[in-house]
């Protein structure tokens, strides 16, 4: 074999192992992805029903619901349109309570309840996830232009 085709032969190789690798880095980045939708957006049927994903708003004032067991709580989330019921199984964050921020990460039930695997609340008076404190607004702003005369 000659040089030329040797070096050749090794440009191939390295191009394809970097491609292997790459392709590797994607599916993994892909898969430990997690996305985040509002209430009123599951309820509109874009979140997805294949994968876990995350849901954030406020939780709304009378749902907290606990179970004897002392570790399963049920609740509701609400962007203030729409309102989504939460399953969670686990200890709540110290600071989670009805009327604030919370997140939740997990996956819809086939009966349309979240079923969440971990549960984030504020940590502050002044903070909101962005996604959450995005979700309100536009919420708002959506309920908003339904209540303005016409």
């Amino acid at each position: 074999m000659k040089s030329r085709h040797k070096k050749l032969m090794l440009v191939a190789i390295a191009v394809i192992a970097l491609g292997v690798v790459a392709a590797l880095v994607l599916n993994a980045f892909r898969s430990n992805l997690v996305f985040f939708f509002s209430p009123t957006q599951v309820v509109k049927g874009e979140a997805p029903s294949d994968r876990s994903f995350r849901i954030g708003g406020l939780v709304e004032a009378g749902s907290l619901r606990r179970e004897k067991d002392g570790v399963t709580a049920h609740f509701r989330v609400t962007d203030t349109m729409q309102t989504i019921s939460v399953d969670y199984t686990g200890l709540l964050p110290d600071l989670f309570k009805e009327g604030k921020g919370v997140v939740a990460e997990g996956r819809l039930s086939d009966t349309g309840v979240f079923v969440a695997t971990q549960v984030l609340a504020k940590h502050d008076e002044n903070y909101m996830p962005p996604e959450a404190a995005s979700a309100l607004e536009q919420a708002q702003k959506a309920q908003k232009t339904l209540i303005a005369p016409q």
